[in-house]
């Protein structure tokens, strides 16, 4: 058998990295690649995924070198990245963000390891998901529409429609780099559908619309932010297209068919090392009735999750407090619920912090379990059997 050399690539589902140089396991050179799509590569970059193979199973020296250009370059400081053996087992590894350079040292214990920006969700584990969760009796599983690239945009229907019930829809990775999301709504379909602990009133008096993945394209292209046709969908929700942005067009029409009374859409924050709510309090149209709710949501969570905190998030003057062409502002203006987009750590949580794995897949599914009675009491509806 002849000599290998260390090998780095990123050739399967959700990988992004480009090689600059790796002949050496101590001077390894990379650059983090902008999102991909049908038109180019995109505005966005900061996802990366790759594999390394090296039979000396030396130490790592990796260097991003444009880490400066990323989209949110302020949250590199502090942050540290994930790294796993199997893909199963995911830790934090040192890391540091020196001269606009994002420097990963690792010595390895066995001769492949994969390196993330996050704990992946893979296209593999989303149809799995829908598989187990379609073959529980309450859930009926839904094809709303194609992507640009033709992956099915899937809704998760739990409990029977009815007028009397209030209707709850939750959507996760409009940013697909976001995979956090969808670990949170993998925590939450877990307890709503086991029978022995989701409260019967949450299936009882709701139905709730679940979109696990509202990104698939980007997902599995890699990308941080945007779809195949380079479209950031939390912008799109004013004016969607067939053509830009089909997710978000066909997502709208759903909720405009089934109305909504509370609205959730799930990201994750590159900057802040929190878990924090952005609202519709600065929304001109923001109701007493929707802030009561959004009071009862805030106190319930506040007790349901020791993850969950209030005073930590986005700043006044930000976009997000009143652009209508995100997805929680749009819904509750347009439709006068409470809706809210849910915002967690790409690093750590500051206020529990965890030095081996950080802010991870099961803290996010266990933030998603735990969202149910806060759900629930912004409905006014009892938290317990």
């Amino acid at each position: 058998m002849t000599q290998q050399r260390l090998t780095i690539n990123a050739q399967f589902d959700g990988g992004a990295i480009t090689v600059l140089a790796a002949d050496q396991p101590q001077a390894i050179r990379l650059a983090l690649r902008p999102d991909q799509g049908v038109e180019g590569p995109a505005e966005f970059k900061q996802w990366f995924y790759f594999r390394v193979w090296q039979p000396a199973c030396a130490p790592l020296h990796i260097t991003l070198e444009n880490a400066a250009e990323a989209a949110y370059p302020s949250g590199w400081p502090g942050y540290q990245a994930v790294a796993s053996h199997d893909r199963v087992h995911w830790f934090r590894v040192p890391t540091r963000y020196v001269d606009g350079q994002l420097v990963i040292d690792y010595m390895p214990a066995q001769a492949t390891t994969y390196f993330a920006y996050f704990e992946p969700y893979s296209w593999e584990r989303h149809m799995q998901l829908l598989g187990w969760a379609q073959a529980q009796p309450q859930v009926q599983l839904h094809d709303l529409g194609l992507s640009v690239q033709g992956r099915p945009i899937s809704l998760l229907q739990i409990g029977e429609a009815n007028p009397s019930k209030k209707k709850v829809w939750v959507i996760a990775r409009q940013h697909p780099g976001e995979t956090m999301a969808e670990w949170f709504v993998e925590g939450l379909l877990q307890r709503l559908l086991d029978v022995e602990s989701a409260t019967s009133t949450a299936l009882a008096q709701c139905v709730w619309y679940v979109v696990p993945n509202m990104n698939p394209d980007g997902a599995y292209l890699g990308n941080l932010r945007t779809n195949a046709a380079g479209a950031n969908l939390n912008r799109e929700w004013l004016a969607p297209s067939l053509q830009r942005s089909p997710e978000v067009l066909c997502v709208r029409e759903a909720i405009a068919q089934t109305g909504v009374d509370l609205f959730l859409d799930v990201h994750g924050d590159e900057g802040l090392p929190y878990v924090f709510i952005e609202g519709g309090d600065s929304l001109p149209s923001f109701s007493e009735a929707q802030r009561a709710a959004q009071a009862r949501f805030f106190e319930t969570f506040l007790n349901a999750s020791p993850d969950f905190q209030t005073e930590q998030g986005y700043p006044t003057g930000a976009d997000t407090k009143t652009n209508l062409s995100l997805a929680s502002k749009y819904v509750g203006h347009t439709h006068g619920c409470l809706a809210m987009t849910l915002e967690m750590p790409f690093k750590d949580n500051a206020n529990r912090p965890d030095p081996l794995v950080g802010w991870n897949g099961a803290r996010s599914q266990a933030l998603g379990a735990a969202v149910i009675e806060p759900i629930l009491a912004a409905l006014d509806l009892p938290t317990t059997n």
